[in-house]
């Protein structure tokens, strides 16, 4: 039986599988809901997700990856799994070669859980990728000459933020502040100034409805429902972009600052490169409002936003999987 090459984005927020001749074959959320009880798993991907908050007493909604590593490692071995068995339809007996993406700068111990959790699902081999150079080969970026590429990768539990050249890492910093601190600031900030409790999906929604990270950018105005601290009752509030951005402020500066830093230490000659050809914005923050604006006029370089984002990072597994020689000889060109 053939077995297909896979390369899997294994998000903190979402899951991307392509297989080789395919193209991209599953985008599901990364969550498991488990029975408590009986700790067996109920759902996963989408299905999970749709049970977020909403799960009654022994049944528990997990995200097992955070920080863009391995929490949770025999959730995230059920997890994998069951997409993989989905991907590959009926071939359970075909043992593929997979891609996984990890953050840069995560430990070796990080890297080597990931690798496991991946053999453990039937794999004949095993490569990992640092997730920038990943999204800059997704997201077009010919990274093989001597020459500066600077991608800022905005994923759901952390930010890559690298510049490459000649295939390779020449200076990066990885922090975990992205999407889903976001969202958690935003609650913090519904929570103090209006004693309102929401949960994670309606943070979600604020963030992309009428959120925004550059001040004045954007006006507009959300209906927001959750729980009075106050009264325990349900209540609504109304509000305001300028106030999203305001709850967004410190992490998205947080951000900024990082890639300052990166710039900073990167040799002079590249950076007369990325002053030429800009900065690319990758990852589900990407298309968070305003943040390309303010990246260039925090950093005065030209900042782009990828063609398609969100599926950067595994769009460029698709490109690794077509050189499977290069890989494994180590060497760093892809064209």
């Amino acid at each position: 039986m053939f077995s297909k090459d896979i390369g899997i984005d294994l998000g903190t927020a979402n899951v991307l599988i392509y297989i080789k001749g395919q193209g991209i074959v599953l985008n599901e959320p990364s969550v498991v809901a488990i029975d408590e009880e009986t700790k067996r798993p109920l759902a996963v991907g989408t299905e999970a997700r749709e049970m977020l908050g909403r799960t009654p007493g022994q049944v528990k909604a997990i995200r097992p990856m955070k920080d863009g590593v391995i929490a949770d490692f025999e959730i995230t071995e059920i997890m994998l799994n069951h997409f993989i068995r989905k991907v590959n339809g009926r071939s359970f007996f075909a043992r593929p070669k997979i891609l996984i993406c990890c953050p840069s700068n995560i430990t070796q111990v990080e890297k080597n859980a990931i690798k496991e959790a991946a053999e453990k699902t039937g794999a004949r081999k095993v490569y990992l990728e640092e997730e920038p150079k990943v999204a800059a080969v997704g997201a077009g970026m010919d990274i093989s000459k001597p020459s500066g590429n600077m991608v800022i990768d905005i994923g759901g539990g952390t930010t890559d933020i690298a510049v490459l050249s000649l295939g390779g890492i020449v200076n990066s910093s990885s922090i975990k502040i992205a999407g889903n601190v976001f969202d958690n600031d935003i609650i913090k900030y519904i929570r103090e100034k209006y004693k309102l409790l929401v949960g994670d999906r309606t943070a979600e929604e604020i963030k992309f409805q009428i959120g925004t990270v550059f001040p004045g950018y954007r006006n507009e105005k959300m209906e927001v429902r959750g729980r009075d601290l106050v009264t325990g009752l349900p209540h609504t509030i109304t509000l305001t972009s300028d106030e999203v951005e305001e709850a967004l402020r410190e992490s998205v500066y947080a951000i900024v600052n990082t890639a300052k830093s990166v710039l900073e230490q990167t040799p002079p000659e590249l950076s007369a490169d990325i002053i030429d050809k800009g900065i690319v914005i990758t990852g589900g923050g990407a298309l968070l409002n305003g943040f390309d604006q303010l990246l260039g006029h925090e950093l005065k370089v030209p900042v782009f936003v990828a063609e398609s984002p969100l599926t950067c990072v595994v769009e460029g597994t698709g490109v690794l999987l077509e050189n499977i020689p290069l890989l494994e000889s180590g060497l760093n060109k892809f064209y």
